[in-house]
């Protein structure tokens, strides 16, 4: 299931968290129906309703009024930050630098919400009507009356139809990230009854999907079984949007010079680059060769895409030439330019790791960068405010316990052809076969 699915199908009764949070700050059904303006009996079966959601005792009543049980305190803690999101979305959406009232908040409701970022997502009403198998008046009817409650455009109309608003947009991610809230709220109260639940997407950049995040993967897998891991994979750009809106939960690979307020980075190693070549490569042969400076012009080029951190130390080879350089083919695809690199003189910047079956394998060779050392940042990015259940707590431990594992063995990895002018020997691919392992 995507996460955007899991938005429309798991956001509850918002009227319901808003009771659970009353009822937690006031310690009694009777003092949360005074302060939400409701019921003794609304209160008491809104609590029931979400009790029977969530599959377990929210609260123990007795005389004295209604206690929090450990679920109820971890899913009122998760409830208020995803109405926290909502608010913040809902003061972005005004613009009035005002804070939004409680009975506007109180208005909200999810199929006003799961109306909004259906549409959002799809970019018209039919097209969100089809994806969640409803009729498009359904959809429609929905986002209007959020448009009432809210008093302002959330869609206007052009002239190939009905498109969001730049602030539908704003308010539809934060509508994501409190989703994102409430599916970890949903792990965590099961965890307390002992069941494992929940799940994980990683964005998964490609040094690490090669490498640090299948391993860490499979090593989590062993010990949660029951916990959904999903890996995305494509351009950065699409990576980190996914991150934003609550889609993904954390990207691993390059780190970039520059973010989003909304999003930290956290390093893990550097990853030296290196020139890779095929082994009958003419750079690949000789013993004078590998000692002699590569000159980038010389040779035909496979070359990362634009933007992307490796393609700028790409364009710093050929910075300082003069020499008319051949244009490269440019490729954001590992398994073809593996291909390419075994079947041409073509030569490739990269990391070792990248490519590290074939170098232990001999198909390919890796030589010093011309310049020498120089490096890429491998790290985390994560959502600055996100804060992962004890079950993806483990998951990231080990994302930073394989990263780790390449860091402490690059010194060695450096040397596995980096100065050898013929294929991989034996002390190389013992290395690379110990990258396999934390």
């Amino acid at each position: 299931m995507s996460r955007s699915n899991a938005t429309r199908q798991r956001l509850p009764n918002l009227r319901h968290l808003h009771i659970l949070l009353h009822v937690t700050r006031t310690g009694s059904a009777n003092a949360a129906a005074r302060a939400a303006h409701l019921s003794q009996p609304a209160v008491t079966q809104a609590i029931a309703a979400l009790e029977r959601e969530y599959g377990q005792p929210l609260f123990t009543r007795t005389s004295r009024g209604m206690t929090p049980t450990a679920a109820g305190l971890a899913l009122a803690a998760r409830v208020e930050r995803a109405l926290i999101q909502l608010q913040g979305g809902v003061e972005d959406a005004l613009r009035s630098g005002r804070v939004v009232s409680r009975d506007r908040m109180r208005a909200l409701t999810s199929a006003q919400l799961v109306a909004l970022t259906g549409s959002v997502e799809a970019g018209a009403f039919g097209r969100a009507a089809r994806a969640a198998g409803v009729a498009r008046a359904t959809i429609q009817r929905a986002a209007r009356q959020l448009e009432q409650v809210l008093g302002v455009p959330l869609f206007e109309t052009t002239s190939h139809g009905i498109r969001p608003t730049l602030d539908a947009e704003h308010l539809a991610r934060r509508v994501s990230l409190a989703a994102s809230e409430l599916e970890q709220a949903a792990a965590e109260v099961a965890a307390h009854a002992g069941i494992e639940r929940g799940g994980t997407t990683i964005g998964a950049m490609p040094l690490a999907r090669s490498l640090i995040v299948p391993l860490a993967v499979l090593a989590f897998a062993d010990s949660h079984p029951r916990h959904r891991v999903a890996i995305l994979d494509g351009p950065y750009e699409s990576l980190l949007e996914a991150l934003r809106r609550g889609r993904a939960d954390v990207l691993v690979g390059a780190l970039r010079n520059a973010v989003p307020e909304d999003v930290v980075q956290e390093r893990l190693f550097d990853d030296p680059l290196c020139i890779i070549v095929r082994r009958a490569h003419p750079l690949a042969g000789g013993v004078a060769s590998r000692r002699k400076r590569i000159d980038p012009a010389r040779f035909a080029w496979i070359a990362p895409r634009e933007g992307s951190p490796l393609r700028l130390q790409f364009d710093q080879l050929f910075a300082t030439g003069s020499r008319h350089v051949p244009e490269p083919i440019e490729c954001n695809s590992l398994v073809a330019a593996r291909a390419m690199l075994l079947a041409s003189d073509r030569a490739m910047l990269l990391s070792a790791h990248q490519v590290r079956h074939e170098l232990a394998a001999g198909q390919l060779v890796a030589l010093p960068h011309p310049a020498g050392r120089v490096v890429r940042p491998i790290g985390l990015t994560l959502r600055r405010e996100w804060r992962p259940t004890s079950v993806q707590s483990h998951l990231i431990e080990l994302l930073r316990q394989y990263a780790a594992a390449a860091s402490a063995r690059t010194s060695v990895a450096r040397r596995i052809e980096l100065d050898a002018p013929r294929g991989i020997g034996k002390e190389s691919r013992n290395t690379y076969e110990g990258l396999t392992r934390p």
